[in-house]
């Protein structure tokens, strides 16, 4: 099987972004769309410098360092695979426990943006109040010790403030996460990391720094043994192939004070509303994803695209998204919502994809109240129907107590798991126990109609199994 191979001469580029987390998603998503670019003979001074601030990262740069910084991926159509390498990224910086390689490189002046994938969990948000904290321990050594810096934030204050005591223009941070208000999120996270020891630079960043927000989507499974036989399939010995959907997009606020790449002529969108786009996603596909996950997570189901086929996980999918979401979510531009829908729907059912159950079920505690309480609040205010919303509410329970409906046990899938497990038990025998995590449903436990529609889930879940729970809420 042939492998699409670079089309320009990497010799010629040159670096215009440092991007930190190299994970799959950055690998098979911005680094594409570079890729795409340099192939139009465009913007070959915007390479990629990879970076990272965490042990894998290491690992990751030692695999990739011995490839020549390229990168596999693979596209997973149902009609055929397809596999590339991507030339995009042409080093990748030491990982040091000081960063000091980092803070180096985005202090030159040719580093115009720098781009972040740390994950949802990666911006230290504090639950209960949903902003930035500056008190967590890692935040808190940073501000102690802001000329070794061990985050991410940390180290890009130091480099900013390298940058402004050269005379040289602040680059544009640029987040990737799957986050509301990513660029917000990240302009919090870094004010606030400065603030903790120099105010006056804190002051700086916040009028001078640009965080563009920006909405971004492609479904990319983890990296295992299957995927190394597809990559080996392909005549490649890569040890860190990425697989993911052939679809993807990006939008993004038009915010790049010194510059970007022009990444318009490869298909990304340039909006000021990014907020529309962003809310459309996040309900309708991150939340379809919480929807479908515990559900299958519960009947022992282990792939996306099996539990799509399910009837019972597909009817409550399409309940739920057609009677509790997706009326709530507003227009966006050039868009049609319902075949937006559609898409979602054949995106999670491509079997090439094998997604698994496990990874959709994997850290509810910071991923519902982003994707599925929202929708709870807006049905609520409107006096809609919340039933299939505490559904999944209670089937998150239920899966967090550890044991599926057959009775195999549930490996630990949150970094919050023993207290999850714990409110779990207790919820069994008095379900508003659950609704009493504030970090995750705030005054919510409060509101009658979700309480009972909530605790007459979780008590069905516990008294019919949820097979015939679901068939229950499809038919009423």
């Amino acid at each position: 099987m042939n492998v699409a191979l670079p089309s320009y001469d990497r010799s010629k580029l040159t670096p215009g972004i440092v991007h930190i987390g190299l994970g799959n998603f950055h690998r098979a998503h911005m680094a594409v769309y570079l890729d795409d670019l340099f192939a139009r003979g465009l913007g070959h001074d915007w390479a990629i410098l990879g970076a990272g601030v965490r042990e894998g990262d290491a690992r990751m740069r030692e695999a990739l360092k011995a490839q020549d910084c390229l990168s596999t991926v693979i596209e997973l159509d149902p009609a055929g695979k397809s596999a590339r390498r991507i030339g995009s990224m042409i080093d990748f910086l030491p990982v040091e426990a000081d960063n000091a390689a980092l803070i180096a490189a985005m202090s030159r002046a040719e580093i115009r943006i720098v781009s972040l994938t740390v994950t949802e969990g990666g911006y230290f948000i504090d639950p209960a109040t949903g902003r930035f904290d500056p008190s967590a321990p890692e935040i808190a050594a940073d501000g102690a010790n802001p000329d070794r810096p061990g985050t991410a934030f940390g180290a890009i204050v130091a480099a900013l403030k390298a940058r402004r005591a050269a005379g040289i223009a602040p680059f544009t941070v640029m987040s990737c996460d799957n986050l509301p208000g990513n660029g917000h999120v990240t302009r919090a996270a870094v004010v606030g990391t400065a603030r903790l020891s120099d105010p006056a630079l804190a002051d700086w960043i916040e009028a001078q720094v640009a965080f563009p927000n920006g909405m971004v989507d492609r479904i990319t499974p983890a990296t295992g043994p299957r995927e190394r036989e597809m990559a080996a399939a392909f005549g490649l010995a890569d040890p860190v192939p990425v697989t993911c959907e052939p679809f993807r997009q990006w939008v993004l606020e038009d915010h790049f004070p010194t510059g970007r790449p022009p990444l318009e002529e490869v298909g990304v969108t340039f909006t000021g509303e990014v907020h529309a786009f962003e809310m459309m996603k996040i309900r309708i596909l991150n939340g379809g994803h919480a929807t479908i996950a515990y559900p299958g997570g519960l009947m022992d189901i282990e792939y996306v695209h099996e539990a799509m086929a399910h009837p019972l996980i597909r009817g409550f999918l399409d309940k739920v998204e057609t009677e509790e979401i997706i009326p709530y979510v507003p227009p966006v531009p050039d868009t049609d919502i319902a075949a937006y829908y559609r898409l979602i729907v054949e995106r999670f059912s491509n079997p090439e994809v094998a997604d698994t159950e496990r990874r959709l079920c994997l850290d509810g505690s910071n991923r519902q109240p982003k994707f599925i309480i929202p929708s709870v609040r807006d049905a609520l205010t409107a006096g809609g129907k919340v039933e299939g919303l505490a559904l999944v509410s209670a089937l998150w329970c239920r899966y967090c107590h550890g044991v599926t409906d057959s009775g195999a046990a549930i490996a630990p899938n949150d970094p919050n798991w023993d207290y999850l497990q714990a409110q779990a038990k207790a919820a069994k025998a008095a379900p508003v126990v659950w609704l009493q995590m504030k970090p995750i449903y705030g005054d919510l436990n409060r509101d009658p109609r979700f309480v009972a529609a909530f605790t007459g889930a979780l008590n069905a879940l516990w008294e019919k199994g949820t097979a015939r729970t679901l068939a229950d809420y499809i038919a009423a």
